[in-house]
């Protein structure tokens, strides 16, 4: 452990950790070491080579007390090739994400080749309480499931929340301008029928209209629809 706090910190650029600090709010300046995202793969080889003995108790000792130690077990976890032994590090890890830096960066490989049995989780996560467990799940509705193994049932599961916390509500908001572009007949319904709270409604329609893929047309109507 002393030894991947200590490469970590060999990456370290305090300006950097001062803009991240702002960039993730919801953490104090303390929790930064300040690392830029393509040292990450520097450090997982040096991990690799110096400290490998350490990983394992690395992903067992939670919480970390670093934003990048976070960022560097996502890393970790995004490289594992078994399902099932990738899903038990994130399902070990998930309780723990604390912000949207870190949630947003799991994307597992070997997820795109499992949607099947990625899907019961997602179905489990997104009627959890937890913010950031809620919003992997629509993180991975969003990757994995609109396009060819769309169904409107992932988009009811992302509908029924009502939540209080911003960084839930942004990530539904991001799914439905997601699903405007791909799914538009489906998605559009959800809008026209008011199933969404208002704030995320209307960010919805936001960010939908600042998309490149939606036509001029269809942002005209969908500004018709604000509430």
């Amino acid at each position: 452990m002393d030894k991947i706090i200590e490469i970590l910190q060999r990456h370290q650029d305090v300006a950097y950790g001062d803009f991240l600090a702002k960039l993730v709010p919801t953490l104090p300046r303390e929790r930064f070491i300040g690392i830029r995202s393509p040292e990450y793969k520097k450090i997982v080889k040096e991990i690799k080579t110096e400290a490998e003995a350490e990983i394992d108790l690395f992903m067992k000792e939670l919480p970390h007390k670093f934003h990048e130690e976070n960022v560097l077990h996502v890393v970790l976890i995004n490289e594992i090739k078994d399902f099932e032994t990738c899903m038990a590090e994130l399902e070990q890890f998930l309780p723990y994400v604390d912000n949207w830096a870190v949630s947003d960066g799991i994307s597992p490989k070997i997820f795109g080749k499992n949607h099947n049995k990625l899907e019961a989780k997602i179905k489990e996560w997104i009627a959890l309480p937890d913010t950031y467990t809620k919003r992997v799940a629509m993180l991975f509705i969003k990757k994995y499931f609109l396009d060819e193994d769309f169904k409107t049932e992932y988009l009811d599961l992302a509908a029924q929340i009502r939540s209080e916390e911003y960084y839930v509500n942004m990530m539904t908001a991001w799914l439905f301008a997601d699903a405007l572009v791909k799914q538009w007949d489906s998605a559009v319904k959800y809008l026209q029928e008011h199933k969404l709270d208002s704030w995320t409604h209307n960010k919805t329609i936001q960010k939908a209209r600042e998309s490149f893929r939606i036509t001029a047309e269809q942002k005209e109507y969908l500004k018709g629809l604000k509430v």
